[in-house]
């Protein structure tokens, strides 16, 4: 096989580390002794490293995040109370293997997008399908959809990936249509995909949240905190402490 037939093959079988880099490899495998299994061996990891670091970046990228945030990045200190212990355990993302959830509850810049969004990236490291949408993205993208007649396939974005990360619930209110499309997503999830909510609301006061429908509101909660973890956080606005800075 001539050098350009072997560039097409390669082509032909998508394995773009083999293809460009197989000459270097093999240069270094003469000088180094390598067997053929080694040579073979350490195109086909890099391959494979190339194809999963490529697989990552797509599901980032499907993901949606306004901004990547790692729970390096964190700042402990500032909040006045939050369970750092609680918060790193999640990390191990075991809330995702039982198919359970996870609510953040504070006022507004005490950091709980950044942490359900450190979260939603660690499952994507980790191997997992993730979608970041705000709460009232989801309402106002399921209305139309109801208006145009495809509220069904609509309505299957939010319960494909292995975690949906519903971000600022309870900041505008929600008219009962709204709610009942919220609802759908949240009873269909249930014990089958892991919801991720940060809400400037407890529970006590969803029914606020809900145009007051005490009703569904407590069918909502029903399935959402019966594996749920909920995350308080107390403290100032992070990012006002930036704004007085500069």
């Amino acid at each position: 096989m001539s050098k350009n037939d072997l560039t097409k093959e390669l082509f032909y079988l998508k394995l773009p580390y083999i293809r460009e880099n197989h000459e270097t490899v093999s240069q270094l495998a003469a000088r180094k002794q390598w067997t053929h299994i080694h040579y073979l061996s350490e195109l086909v990891k890099q391959e494979s490293n190339l194809r999963r670091d490529r697989t990552i970046q797509r599901r980032i990228r499907m993901a949606r995040f306004p901004v990547i945030k790692t729970l390096d990045q964190f700042n402990w200190s500032w909040p006045r109370k939050i369970n750092r212990a609680q918060v790193q355990n999640l990390f191990h993302l075991k809330f995702i293997e039982d198919k359970s959830n996870v609510i953040f509850i504070g006022g507004v810049g005490v950091g709980k997008t950044h942490l359900a969004s450190a979260l939603g990236y660690q499952a994507c490291l980790k191997g997992n399908t993730v979608l970041f949408v705000s709460a009232i993205d989801i309402i106002n993208n399921l209305v139309a959809a109801q208006h145009a007649e495809h509220l069904k396939q609509e309505l299957k974005k939010y319960l494909k990936p292995v975690l949906i990360i519903i971000d600022e619930l309870g900041y505008l209110p929600i008219d009962k249509n709204g709610a009942d499309l919220l609802f759908q997503i949240i009873s269909a999830r249930y014990e089958r995909g892991s919801v991720i909510i940060t809400t400037n609301r407890v529970f006590k006061d969803w029914p606020k949240i809900f145009n007051n429908d005490s009703t569904l509101t407590s069918a909502l909660l029903d399935r959402l905190l019966h594996h749920t973890e909920a995350v308080v956080i107390e403290g100032k606005s992070y990012r006002m402490k930036e704004v007085k800075e500069e």
